[in-house]
Protein backbone atom coordinates (compact mmCIF):
# COMPACT_ATOMS: atom_id res chain seq x y z
CA UNK A 1 0.00 0.00 0.00
CA UNK A 2 2.65 2.92 1.09
CA UNK A 3 4.93 1.84 -2.36
CA UNK A 4 1.04 2.26 -4.10
CA UNK A 5 0.66 5.65 -2.99
CA UNK A 6 4.54 6.93 -2.66
CA UNK A 7 4.14 6.47 -6.76
CA UNK A 8 1.84 9.48 -6.82
CA UNK A 9 4.80 11.73 -4.97
CA UNK A 10 5.61 12.35 -8.83
CA UNK A 11 7.55 16.14 -9.42
CA UNK A 12 7.54 16.58 -5.58
CA UNK A 13 10.19 14.49 -5.10
CA UNK A 14 13.00 17.27 -4.82
CA UNK A 15 10.29 18.63 -1.88
CA UNK A 16 9.92 15.14 -0.69
CA UNK A 17 13.96 14.61 0.06
CA UNK A 18 14.90 18.64 0.99
CA UNK A 19 12.24 19.01 3.87
CA UNK A 20 13.97 15.88 5.63
CA UNK A 21 17.33 17.44 5.14
CA UNK A 22 16.36 20.25 6.21
CA UNK A 23 15.04 18.70 8.88
CA UNK A 24 18.34 16.62 9.74
CA UNK A 25 20.54 19.99 9.58
CA UNK A 26 17.66 21.64 12.17
CA UNK A 27 18.36 18.80 14.94
CA UNK A 28 22.34 18.77 14.69
CA UNK A 29 22.11 22.59 15.16
CA UNK A 30 19.21 22.21 18.24
CA UNK A 31 21.65 19.20 19.76
CA UNK A 32 24.53 21.20 19.47
CA UNK A 33 22.92 24.35 21.76
CA UNK A 34 23.13 22.63 24.91
CA UNK A 35 26.91 21.04 24.82
CA UNK A 36 27.63 25.04 24.16
CA UNK A 37 25.41 25.95 27.01
CA UNK A 38 27.27 23.65 29.44
CA UNK A 39 30.47 25.16 28.23
CA UNK A 40 29.04 28.93 28.84
CA UNK A 41 28.21 27.59 32.48
CA UNK A 42 31.51 25.50 33.03
CA UNK A 43 33.81 27.44 31.60
CA UNK A 44 32.43 30.92 31.63
CA UNK A 45 30.05 31.77 34.53
CA UNK A 46 31.79 29.60 37.14
CA UNK A 47 35.14 30.60 36.10
CA UNK A 48 34.13 34.22 35.91
CA UNK A 49 35.13 34.71 32.38
CA UNK A 50 32.87 36.88 30.60
CA UNK A 51 35.03 37.52 27.23
CA UNK A 52 34.17 33.63 27.30
CA UNK A 53 30.33 34.09 27.98
CA UNK A 54 30.12 36.74 24.86
CA UNK A 55 32.22 34.65 22.21
CA UNK A 56 29.85 31.53 22.95
CA UNK A 57 26.86 33.44 23.43
CA UNK A 58 27.72 34.88 19.69
CA UNK A 59 28.10 31.52 18.52
CA UNK A 60 24.96 29.84 20.02
CA UNK A 61 23.05 32.34 18.52
CA UNK A 62 24.26 32.26 15.15
CA UNK A 63 23.83 28.15 15.62
CA UNK A 64 19.90 29.23 17.16
CA UNK A 65 19.01 31.62 13.57
CA UNK A 66 20.57 28.43 11.21
CA UNK A 67 18.22 26.12 13.46
CA UNK A 68 15.59 28.36 12.89
CA UNK A 69 16.20 28.70 9.05
CA UNK A 70 16.63 25.72 8.94
CA UNK A 71 13.31 24.79 10.40
CA UNK A 72 11.38 27.42 8.10
CA UNK A 73 12.88 25.74 4.81
CA UNK A 74 11.98 22.44 6.01
CA UNK A 75 8.01 23.96 6.61
CA UNK A 76 8.35 24.91 3.56
CA UNK A 77 9.31 22.20 1.21
CA UNK A 78 6.85 19.88 3.84
CA UNK A 79 4.08 21.54 2.85
CA UNK A 80 4.87 22.00 -1.06
CA UNK A 81 5.42 18.52 -1.33
CA UNK A 82 2.12 17.39 1.19
CA UNK A 83 -0.14 19.53 -0.68
CA UNK A 84 1.14 18.33 -4.37
CA UNK A 85 0.43 14.81 -3.21
CA UNK A 86 -2.49 15.50 -2.11
CA UNK A 87 -3.43 17.03 -5.15
CA UNK A 88 -1.96 13.75 -7.22
CA UNK A 89 -3.72 11.46 -4.93
CA UNK A 90 -7.03 13.63 -6.08
CA UNK A 91 -6.59 13.88 -9.70
CA UNK A 92 -5.66 9.81 -10.00
CA UNK A 93 -8.74 9.19 -8.09
CA UNK A 94 -10.35 11.44 -10.27
CA UNK A 95 -9.21 10.30 -13.67
CA UNK A 96 -9.57 6.80 -12.50
CA UNK A 97 -12.83 7.14 -11.52
CA UNK A 98 -13.75 8.70 -15.11
CA UNK A 99 -13.06 5.52 -16.46
CA UNK A 100 -15.43 2.96 -14.15
CA UNK A 101 -18.72 1.74 -15.00
CA UNK A 102 -21.82 1.93 -13.66
CA UNK A 103 -21.47 -1.15 -11.97
CA UNK A 104 -17.83 0.25 -10.44
CA UNK A 105 -19.81 3.02 -9.11
CA UNK A 106 -22.24 1.63 -8.06
CA UNK A 107 -20.02 -0.63 -5.52
CA UNK A 108 -18.26 2.28 -3.85
CA UNK A 109 -21.47 4.86 -3.84
CA UNK A 110 -21.20 8.39 -5.07
CA UNK A 111 -21.29 9.57 -1.17
CA UNK A 112 -18.19 6.79 -0.87
CA UNK A 113 -16.37 8.12 -3.60
CA UNK A 114 -16.48 11.75 -2.75
CA UNK A 115 -15.96 11.40 1.22
CA UNK A 116 -12.20 9.19 -0.26
CA UNK A 117 -11.70 12.17 -2.24
CA UNK A 118 -11.87 14.72 0.48
CA UNK A 119 -11.70 13.55 3.77
CA UNK A 120 -9.72 10.62 3.38
CA UNK A 121 -7.17 12.55 0.96
CA UNK A 122 -6.69 15.22 3.51
CA UNK A 123 -5.99 12.70 6.20
CA UNK A 124 -3.36 11.14 3.84
CA UNK A 125 -1.83 14.34 2.90
CA UNK A 126 -1.68 15.52 6.80
CA UNK A 127 -0.29 11.93 7.83
CA UNK A 128 2.76 12.83 4.67
CA UNK A 129 3.63 15.75 5.88
CA UNK A 130 3.87 14.57 9.49
CA UNK A 131 6.19 11.89 8.29
CA UNK A 132 8.84 13.55 6.37
CA UNK A 133 9.25 16.16 9.34
CA UNK A 134 8.26 15.03 12.44
CA UNK A 135 8.82 11.64 11.33
CA UNK A 136 12.32 12.50 10.18
CA UNK A 137 13.05 15.01 13.29
CA UNK A 138 11.78 13.02 16.29
CA UNK A 139 13.74 9.55 15.75
CA UNK A 140 16.97 11.68 15.27
CA UNK A 141 16.54 14.09 17.90
CA UNK A 142 15.93 11.39 20.39
CA UNK A 143 18.60 9.21 19.54
CA UNK A 144 20.92 12.11 19.22
CA UNK A 145 20.48 13.74 22.28
CA UNK A 146 19.98 10.20 23.81
CA UNK A 147 23.80 9.63 22.68
CA UNK A 148 24.39 12.98 24.15
CA UNK A 149 23.12 11.84 27.73
CA UNK A 150 25.09 8.41 27.50
CA UNK A 151 28.07 10.83 26.83
CA UNK A 152 27.48 12.74 29.86
CA UNK A 153 26.65 10.23 32.32
CA UNK A 154 25.69 6.58 31.30
CA UNK A 155 23.97 5.99 34.60
CA UNK A 156 21.16 8.43 34.09
CA UNK A 157 20.84 7.65 30.39
CA UNK A 158 19.18 4.26 31.44
CA UNK A 159 16.06 6.47 32.89
CA UNK A 160 15.48 7.31 29.41
CA UNK A 161 15.80 3.96 28.09
CA UNK A 162 13.37 2.61 30.55
CA UNK A 163 10.57 5.63 29.39
CA UNK A 164 11.27 4.44 25.92
CA UNK A 165 9.91 0.52 26.41
CA UNK A 166 7.19 1.95 28.72
CA UNK A 167 5.72 4.10 26.01
CA UNK A 168 6.33 1.87 22.96
CA UNK A 169 3.78 -0.61 25.26
CA UNK A 170 1.16 1.83 26.02
CA UNK A 171 1.23 3.25 22.19
CA UNK A 172 1.24 -0.37 20.82
CA UNK A 173 -1.98 -0.84 22.92
CA UNK A 174 -3.67 2.27 21.54
CA UNK A 175 -2.68 1.72 17.96
CA UNK A 176 -4.25 -2.14 18.26
CA UNK A 177 -7.40 -0.62 20.29
CA UNK A 178 -7.95 2.21 17.79
CA UNK A 179 -7.15 1.55 14.05
CA UNK A 180 -10.54 -0.82 13.56
CA UNK A 181 -12.62 2.17 15.03
CA UNK A 182 -11.07 4.74 12.71
CA UNK A 183 -12.37 2.20 9.97
CA UNK A 184 -15.20 2.49 11.40
CA UNK A 185 -15.43 6.09 11.69
CA UNK A 186 -14.68 6.42 7.81
CA UNK A 187 -17.58 4.58 7.24
CA UNK A 188 -19.64 6.79 9.45
CA UNK A 189 -18.72 9.67 7.20
CA UNK A 190 -20.21 8.11 4.01
CA UNK A 191 -22.88 7.42 5.98
CA UNK A 192 -23.48 11.05 6.96
CA UNK A 193 -22.11 12.41 2.89
CA UNK A 194 -24.77 10.09 1.63
CA UNK A 195 -27.40 11.68 3.94
CA UNK A 196 -26.46 15.03 3.04
CA UNK A 197 -26.56 14.48 -0.31
CA UNK A 198 -29.94 13.04 -0.74
CA UNK A 199 -31.49 15.64 1.19
CA UNK A 200 -29.85 18.43 -0.58
CA UNK A 201 -30.78 16.72 -3.78
CA UNK A 202 -34.43 15.70 -2.97
CA UNK A 203 -34.77 19.44 -0.81
CA UNK A 204 -37.95 20.96 -2.91
CA UNK A 205 -39.55 17.37 -2.75
CA UNK A 206 -38.77 17.40 1.33
CA UNK A 207 -40.13 21.06 1.62
CA UNK A 208 -42.95 19.97 -0.58
CA UNK A 209 -44.27 17.25 2.05
CA UNK A 210 -42.98 18.80 4.85
CA UNK A 211 -40.49 16.30 5.60
CA UNK A 212 -37.80 18.70 7.72
CA UNK A 213 -38.33 16.91 10.74
CA UNK A 214 -37.48 13.88 9.67
CA UNK A 215 -35.11 14.74 7.57
CA UNK A 216 -33.42 16.44 10.72
CA UNK A 217 -33.71 13.72 12.55
CA UNK A 218 -32.60 11.15 9.97
CA UNK A 219 -29.46 13.73 9.55
CA UNK A 220 -28.96 14.03 14.29
CA UNK A 221 -28.78 10.09 14.22
CA UNK A 222 -26.23 10.06 11.36
CA UNK A 223 -23.91 12.68 13.36
CA UNK A 224 -24.43 10.52 16.64
CA UNK A 225 -23.89 7.32 15.39
CA UNK A 226 -20.71 9.34 13.96
CA UNK A 227 -19.70 11.10 17.13
CA UNK A 228 -20.12 8.06 19.51
CA UNK A 229 -17.39 6.19 17.29
CA UNK A 230 -15.33 9.96 16.92
CA UNK A 231 -15.57 9.61 21.12
CA UNK A 232 -14.50 6.18 21.46
CA UNK A 233 -11.52 6.64 19.29
CA UNK A 234 -10.46 9.72 20.64
CA UNK A 235 -11.11 8.31 24.19
CA UNK A 236 -8.26 5.78 23.53
CA UNK A 237 -6.41 8.00 21.65
CA UNK A 238 -6.46 10.66 24.71
CA UNK A 239 -4.74 8.34 26.72
CA UNK A 240 -1.47 9.08 25.15
CA UNK A 241 -1.44 12.73 26.53
CA UNK A 242 -1.28 12.19 30.07
CA UNK A 243 0.24 8.70 29.93
CA UNK A 244 3.29 11.59 27.98
CA UNK A 245 2.72 14.08 31.22
CA UNK A 246 3.83 11.81 33.30
CA UNK A 247 6.49 10.24 32.09
CA UNK A 248 8.25 13.61 31.10
CA UNK A 249 7.31 14.55 34.96
CA UNK A 250 8.58 11.58 36.28
CA UNK A 251 11.76 11.16 34.08
CA UNK A 252 12.76 15.15 35.27
CA UNK A 253 12.55 13.74 39.21
CA UNK A 254 14.46 11.04 38.54
CA UNK A 255 17.02 13.02 36.63
CA UNK A 256 17.22 16.42 39.44
CA UNK A 257 17.89 13.66 41.64
CA UNK A 258 20.13 11.49 40.77
CA UNK A 259 21.78 14.18 39.21
CA UNK A 260 22.29 16.42 42.11
CA UNK A 261 23.69 13.36 43.97
CA UNK A 262 26.02 12.96 41.30
CA UNK A 263 27.31 16.96 41.68
CA UNK A 264 27.18 17.44 45.60
CA UNK A 265 28.25 13.60 46.24
CA UNK A 266 30.09 11.94 44.02
CA UNK A 267 31.66 15.33 42.49
CA UNK A 268 31.33 12.88 38.61
CA UNK A 269 29.22 15.29 37.38
CA UNK A 270 29.57 19.39 36.19
CA UNK A 271 26.80 21.93 36.71
CA UNK A 272 26.98 22.72 33.03
CA UNK A 273 26.49 19.13 32.21
CA UNK A 274 23.31 18.39 34.74
CA UNK A 275 21.85 22.30 32.72
CA UNK A 276 23.05 20.23 29.46
CA UNK A 277 21.16 17.05 30.47
CA UNK A 278 18.01 18.64 31.40
CA UNK A 279 17.67 20.15 28.44
CA UNK A 280 18.53 16.65 26.48
CA UNK A 281 15.76 15.48 28.77
CA UNK A 282 13.40 17.13 26.84
CA UNK A 283 14.45 16.65 23.81
CA UNK A 284 13.96 13.08 24.28
CA UNK A 285 10.56 13.49 25.55
CA UNK A 286 9.70 16.17 23.02
CA UNK A 287 10.53 14.05 20.31
CA UNK A 288 9.08 10.98 22.57
CA UNK A 289 5.83 13.33 22.39
CA UNK A 290 6.10 13.65 18.56
CA UNK A 291 6.49 10.02 17.47
CA UNK A 292 3.35 9.05 19.81
CA UNK A 293 1.24 12.17 17.62
CA UNK A 294 2.99 10.27 14.37
CA UNK A 295 1.42 7.05 15.26
CA UNK A 296 -2.04 8.41 16.21
CA UNK A 297 -2.17 10.03 13.03
CA UNK A 298 -0.68 7.36 10.92
CA UNK A 299 -3.26 5.55 12.54
CA UNK A 300 -6.28 7.73 11.33
CA UNK A 301 -4.36 7.78 7.83
CA UNK A 302 -4.04 3.97 7.19
CA UNK A 303 -8.01 3.72 7.66
CA UNK A 304 -7.92 5.95 4.85
CA UNK A 305 -5.27 5.04 2.71
CA UNK A 306 -6.73 1.91 2.43
CA UNK A 307 -9.93 3.43 0.90
CA UNK A 308 -7.74 5.54 -1.41
CA UNK A 309 -6.22 2.91 -2.50
CA UNK A 310 -9.39 0.54 -3.25
CA UNK A 311 -10.29 3.46 -5.46
CA UNK A 312 -7.03 3.48 -7.54
CA UNK A 313 -6.65 -0.03 -8.03
CA UNK A 314 -10.24 -0.70 -8.91
CA UNK A 315 -10.32 -1.50 -12.63
CA UNK A 316 -13.58 -1.21 -14.82
CA UNK A 317 -15.63 -3.53 -15.46
CA UNK A 318 -15.58 -2.72 -19.18
CA UNK A 319 -12.97 -2.75 -21.11
CA UNK A 320 -11.81 -2.19 -24.60
CA UNK A 321 -10.64 -5.37 -26.74
CA UNK A 322 -7.19 -5.83 -28.47
CA UNK A 323 -8.57 -5.43 -32.11
CA UNK A 324 -11.25 -3.28 -31.85
CA UNK A 325 -14.00 -2.32 -34.39
CA UNK A 326 -13.25 1.75 -34.50
CA UNK A 327 -16.49 2.56 -36.48
CA UNK A 328 -20.43 1.75 -36.01
CA UNK A 329 -22.17 1.49 -39.26
CA UNK A 330 -25.39 1.79 -38.94
CA UNK A 331 -28.30 1.64 -36.35
CA UNK A 332 -29.11 -1.57 -36.54
CA UNK A 333 -29.16 -3.51 -32.91
CA UNK A 334 -30.30 -7.04 -32.34
CA UNK A 335 -30.24 -8.92 -29.03
CA UNK A 336 -29.58 -12.20 -28.54
CA UNK A 337 -30.38 -14.95 -25.95
CA UNK A 338 -29.42 -11.84 -23.23
CA UNK A 339 -29.56 -12.42 -19.53
CA UNK A 340 -28.56 -9.68 -17.86
CA UNK A 341 -27.96 -9.23 -13.82
CA UNK A 342 -26.67 -6.28 -11.79
CA UNK A 343 -24.89 -8.40 -9.00
CA UNK A 344 -23.87 -11.30 -12.08
CA UNK A 345 -25.89 -13.96 -9.98
CA UNK A 346 -27.80 -15.66 -12.81
CA UNK A 347 -30.37 -16.34 -10.02
CA UNK A 348 -31.09 -12.66 -9.80
CA UNK A 349 -31.60 -11.67 -13.37
CA UNK A 350 -32.95 -8.57 -13.91
CA UNK A 351 -33.56 -9.38 -17.92
CA UNK A 352 -34.37 -13.12 -19.28
CA UNK A 353 -33.84 -14.45 -22.43
CA UNK A 354 -34.26 -11.13 -24.82
CA UNK A 355 -34.18 -11.47 -28.01
CA UNK A 356 -34.90 -8.30 -30.33
CA UNK A 357 -34.19 -7.60 -34.13
CA UNK A 358 -34.44 -3.71 -35.31
CA UNK A 359 -33.50 -2.34 -38.43
CA UNK A 360 -31.38 0.79 -38.96
CA UNK A 361 -33.68 3.96 -39.07
CA UNK A 362 -36.56 1.74 -37.11
CA UNK A 363 -38.70 4.28 -34.25
CA UNK A 364 -38.76 1.36 -31.31
CA UNK A 365 -41.48 1.90 -28.50
CA UNK A 366 -40.99 0.35 -25.23
CA UNK A 367 -43.78 -0.01 -22.70
CA UNK A 368 -44.19 -1.97 -19.45
CA UNK A 369 -44.83 -1.40 -16.06
CA UNK A 370 -42.35 -0.03 -13.04
CA UNK A 371 -39.64 -2.43 -12.62
CA UNK A 372 -39.96 -4.38 -15.84
CA UNK A 373 -36.07 -3.38 -16.57
CA UNK A 374 -37.03 -0.29 -19.71
CA UNK A 375 -33.68 1.12 -18.68
CA UNK A 376 -31.79 -1.89 -18.20
CA UNK A 377 -32.76 -2.55 -21.85
CA UNK A 378 -31.57 0.27 -23.13
CA UNK A 379 -28.74 0.77 -21.09
CA UNK A 380 -27.09 -2.30 -22.96
CA UNK A 381 -26.79 -0.95 -26.50
CA UNK A 382 -24.22 1.88 -25.19
CA UNK A 383 -22.95 -1.13 -23.36
CA UNK A 384 -22.88 1.09 -20.02
CA UNK A 385 -22.97 -2.44 -18.37
CA UNK A 386 -21.89 -6.06 -19.93
CA UNK A 387 -24.29 -8.99 -20.61
CA UNK A 388 -24.40 -11.76 -18.30
CA UNK A 389 -25.38 -14.03 -20.81
CA UNK A 390 -25.93 -13.77 -24.66
CA UNK A 391 -24.62 -10.82 -26.59
CA UNK A 392 -25.98 -7.45 -27.71
CA UNK A 393 -25.11 -6.72 -31.86
CA UNK A 394 -25.02 -3.08 -32.63
CA UNK A 395 -23.84 -2.31 -36.34
CA UNK A 396 -22.92 -5.77 -37.40
CA UNK A 397 -20.51 -6.47 -34.32
CA UNK A 398 -20.86 -7.18 -30.80
CA UNK A 399 -20.80 -4.40 -28.50
CA UNK A 400 -17.64 -5.55 -27.00
CA UNK A 401 -15.95 -5.74 -30.16
CA UNK A 402 -15.68 -1.62 -30.00
CA UNK A 403 -14.01 0.52 -28.62
CA UNK A 404 -16.27 1.74 -25.80
CA UNK A 405 -15.86 5.95 -26.76
CA UNK A 406 -16.22 4.55 -30.82
CA UNK A 407 -19.98 2.81 -30.27
CA UNK A 408 -21.13 5.63 -27.46
CA UNK A 409 -20.53 8.40 -29.82
CA UNK A 410 -22.52 7.02 -32.09
CA UNK A 411 -25.33 6.39 -29.52
CA UNK A 412 -27.06 9.21 -27.83
CA UNK A 413 -29.32 8.29 -24.46
CA UNK A 414 -31.35 10.49 -22.61
CA UNK A 415 -31.70 9.39 -19.02
CA UNK A 416 -34.45 9.66 -17.17
CA UNK A 417 -32.68 11.54 -14.74
CA UNK A 418 -31.63 14.81 -17.00
CA UNK A 419 -28.30 16.83 -16.07
CA UNK A 420 -27.52 20.05 -17.05
CA UNK A 421 -24.33 21.58 -15.92
CA UNK A 422 -23.46 24.54 -14.22
CA UNK A 423 -22.48 26.95 -17.46
CA UNK A 424 -24.48 28.60 -20.15
CA UNK A 425 -26.97 27.21 -22.48
CA UNK A 426 -25.15 26.72 -25.20
CA UNK A 427 -22.00 25.48 -22.96
CA UNK A 428 -24.57 22.77 -21.81
CA UNK A 429 -25.89 22.15 -25.98
CA UNK A 430 -21.91 21.67 -26.88
CA UNK A 431 -21.50 18.55 -24.89
CA UNK A 432 -22.92 17.13 -27.87
CA UNK A 433 -20.60 18.69 -30.43
CA UNK A 434 -17.82 20.72 -28.68
CA UNK A 435 -17.22 22.13 -32.30
CA UNK A 436 -21.18 22.86 -32.60
CA UNK A 437 -21.83 26.40 -34.16
CA UNK A 438 -24.44 28.34 -32.96
CA UNK A 439 -26.78 28.01 -35.84
CA UNK A 440 -26.32 23.79 -35.73
CA UNK A 441 -27.55 24.48 -31.42
CA UNK A 442 -30.31 26.71 -32.55
CA UNK A 443 -31.40 23.64 -35.36
CA UNK A 444 -30.93 21.18 -32.54
CA UNK A 445 -33.36 23.04 -29.71
CA UNK A 446 -36.13 23.34 -32.92
CA UNK A 447 -35.93 19.93 -32.92
CA UNK A 448 -36.85 19.32 -29.96
CA UNK A 449 -38.79 22.10 -29.11
CA UNK A 450 -36.51 24.08 -26.84
CA UNK A 451 -35.42 27.19 -28.97
CA UNK A 452 -38.36 29.13 -28.64
CA UNK A 453 -37.93 29.18 -24.85
CA UNK A 454 -34.38 30.06 -24.96
CA UNK A 455 -34.87 33.05 -27.26
CA UNK A 456 -37.26 34.42 -24.47
CA UNK A 457 -34.63 33.87 -21.99
CA UNK A 458 -33.20 37.35 -21.07
CA UNK A 459 -29.47 36.30 -22.67
CA UNK A 460 -30.72 33.31 -25.00
CA UNK A 461 -28.76 31.23 -25.41
CA UNK A 462 -25.97 32.49 -23.09
CA UNK A 463 -28.29 32.41 -20.21
CA UNK A 464 -26.50 31.03 -17.22
CA UNK A 465 -27.68 27.48 -15.97
CA UNK A 466 -27.99 26.86 -12.26
CA UNK A 467 -25.78 23.69 -10.53
CA UNK A 468 -28.37 20.87 -11.52
CA UNK A 469 -30.55 23.12 -14.11
CA UNK A 470 -32.48 24.77 -10.71
CA UNK A 471 -33.45 27.87 -12.75
CA UNK A 472 -35.52 26.00 -16.12
CA UNK A 473 -38.94 23.58 -15.31
CA UNK A 474 -38.71 19.97 -15.96
CA UNK A 475 -39.73 19.92 -19.10
CA UNK A 476 -37.13 22.97 -20.19
CA UNK A 477 -34.47 21.21 -18.74
CA UNK A 478 -35.81 17.43 -21.06
CA UNK A 479 -36.48 19.06 -24.06
CA UNK A 480 -32.40 20.69 -23.65
CA UNK A 481 -30.80 17.63 -22.97
CA UNK A 482 -32.75 16.02 -26.23
CA UNK A 483 -31.31 18.74 -28.25
CA UNK A 484 -27.76 18.04 -26.63
CA UNK A 485 -28.06 14.56 -27.61
CA UNK A 486 -29.24 15.51 -31.12
CA UNK A 487 -25.85 17.40 -31.78
CA UNK A 488 -23.89 14.10 -31.95
CA UNK A 489 -25.51 13.19 -34.77
CA UNK A 490 -26.20 9.64 -33.90
CA UNK A 491 -26.70 6.40 -35.21
CA UNK A 492 -28.92 5.56 -32.28
CA UNK A 493 -30.72 8.09 -29.91
CA UNK A 494 -32.39 6.41 -27.12
CA UNK A 495 -34.98 8.18 -24.87
CA UNK A 496 -35.49 6.91 -21.59
CA UNK A 497 -38.46 8.51 -20.48
CA UNK A 498 -37.57 11.89 -21.30
CA UNK A 499 -40.50 13.60 -22.79
CA UNK A 500 -42.67 12.37 -19.13
CA UNK A 501 -42.46 16.32 -17.97
CA UNK A 502 -43.77 17.91 -21.69
CA UNK A 503 -47.23 18.39 -22.53
CA UNK A 504 -48.90 15.75 -25.07
CA UNK A 505 -48.87 18.33 -27.73
CA UNK A 506 -45.28 19.27 -27.60
CA UNK A 507 -44.21 15.33 -27.42
CA UNK A 508 -46.28 15.07 -30.50
CA UNK A 509 -43.99 18.00 -32.40
CA UNK A 510 -40.56 16.13 -31.52
CA UNK A 511 -41.62 12.94 -32.59
CA UNK A 512 -43.14 14.05 -35.93
CA UNK A 513 -39.46 16.40 -35.95
CA UNK A 514 -37.55 13.18 -35.32
CA UNK A 515 -39.30 11.45 -38.25
CA UNK A 516 -38.50 14.16 -40.71
CA UNK A 517 -35.33 15.18 -39.89
CA UNK A 518 -33.36 11.88 -38.51
CA UNK A 519 -35.53 9.46 -40.46
CA UNK A 520 -31.99 7.09 -40.51
CA UNK A 521 -31.69 7.31 -36.91
CA UNK A 522 -32.68 4.21 -34.75
CA UNK A 523 -34.72 6.07 -32.39
CA UNK A 524 -35.73 3.83 -28.96
CA UNK A 525 -38.13 5.57 -26.92
CA UNK A 526 -39.16 4.35 -23.77
CA UNK A 527 -42.24 5.48 -22.01
CA UNK A 528 -45.39 5.17 -19.92
CA UNK A 529 -47.70 6.89 -22.27
CA UNK A 530 -49.43 5.04 -25.19
CA UNK A 531 -49.73 7.95 -26.83
CA UNK A 532 -46.22 8.87 -27.21
CA UNK A 533 -44.88 5.53 -29.06
CA UNK A 534 -48.25 4.27 -30.70
CA UNK A 535 -47.01 6.23 -33.87
CA UNK A 536 -43.58 4.44 -33.76
CA UNK A 537 -42.77 1.26 -36.27
CA UNK A 538 -43.05 -1.47 -33.64
CA UNK A 539 -43.39 -1.46 -29.66
CA UNK A 540 -41.92 -3.69 -26.92
CA UNK A 541 -43.61 -4.82 -24.43
CA UNK A 542 -41.65 -5.40 -21.49
CA UNK A 543 -42.91 -7.36 -18.27
CA UNK A 544 -41.04 -8.47 -15.27
CA UNK A 545 -37.91 -8.72 -17.77
CA UNK A 546 -39.06 -10.26 -20.04
CA UNK A 547 -39.96 -9.26 -23.88
CA UNK A 548 -43.92 -10.25 -24.11
CA UNK A 549 -44.70 -8.37 -27.06
CA UNK A 550 -42.61 -6.88 -30.17
CA UNK A 551 -45.28 -5.55 -33.09
CA UNK A 552 -47.18 -2.77 -34.22
CA UNK A 553 -49.72 -0.09 -32.06
CA UNK A 554 -52.70 -1.93 -33.82
CA UNK A 555 -51.46 -5.61 -33.89
CA UNK A 556 -50.19 -5.72 -29.77
CA UNK A 557 -53.98 -3.95 -29.48
CA UNK A 558 -55.38 -7.16 -31.03
CA UNK A 559 -53.00 -9.72 -29.72
CA UNK A 560 -51.35 -8.45 -26.80
CA UNK A 561 -53.48 -8.29 -23.52
CA UNK A 562 -51.40 -6.75 -21.33
CA UNK A 563 -50.91 -4.18 -23.91
CA UNK A 564 -54.39 -3.56 -24.45
CA UNK A 565 -54.82 -3.45 -20.51
CA UNK A 566 -52.24 -0.59 -20.36
CA UNK A 567 -53.75 1.30 -23.29
CA UNK A 568 -57.95 0.48 -22.27
CA UNK A 569 -56.68 1.87 -18.39
CA UNK A 570 -54.96 5.40 -19.99
CA UNK A 571 -57.79 5.97 -22.31
CA UNK A 572 -60.49 5.84 -19.36
CA UNK A 573 -58.01 8.10 -17.47
CA UNK A 574 -58.33 10.29 -20.42
CA UNK A 575 -61.83 10.32 -20.65
CA UNK A 576 -62.00 11.01 -17.14
CA UNK A 577 -59.92 14.31 -17.47
CA UNK A 578 -62.22 15.22 -20.44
Amino acid sequence: MIKKLTAYIGEFKRDTMLAPASVVLEVILEVLLPVLMASVIDNGVEAGNMNYVVKMGVIMLGVAMLSLLAGTLSGIFAARASMGFGRNLRKSMFDNIQDFSFRNIDRFSTAGLVTRMTTDVTNVQNAFQMIIRMFVRAPIMMVSALFMCVTISPRLSLIFLGALVFLGCVLAFIIRRAFPIFDEMFKGYDRLNASVQENLTGIRVVKAYVREDYEKEKFRGATKNLKDLSVHAERLVVMNQPVMQFTVYTCIMLVSWFGAKLIVVDGTMTTGQLMSLFTYTMQILMSLMMISMIFVMTTMARSSAERIVEVLDEKSSLTDPKHSVLEVEDGSIRFNHVNFSYSDDPDKCVLRDVNLTIQAGETIGIIGGTGSSKSTLVQLIPRLYDVLDGSVIVGGHDVREYRIDTLRNAVSMVLQKNVLFSGTILENLRWGDKEATIEECQHACQLAQAHEFVEKMPKGYDTFIEQGGTNVSGGQKQRLCIARALLKKPKILILDDSTSAVDTKTDSLIREAFAKEIPDTTKLIIAQRISSVQDADRIIVLDQGKIVGFDTHEMLLANNEIYRDIYELQQKGADTDE
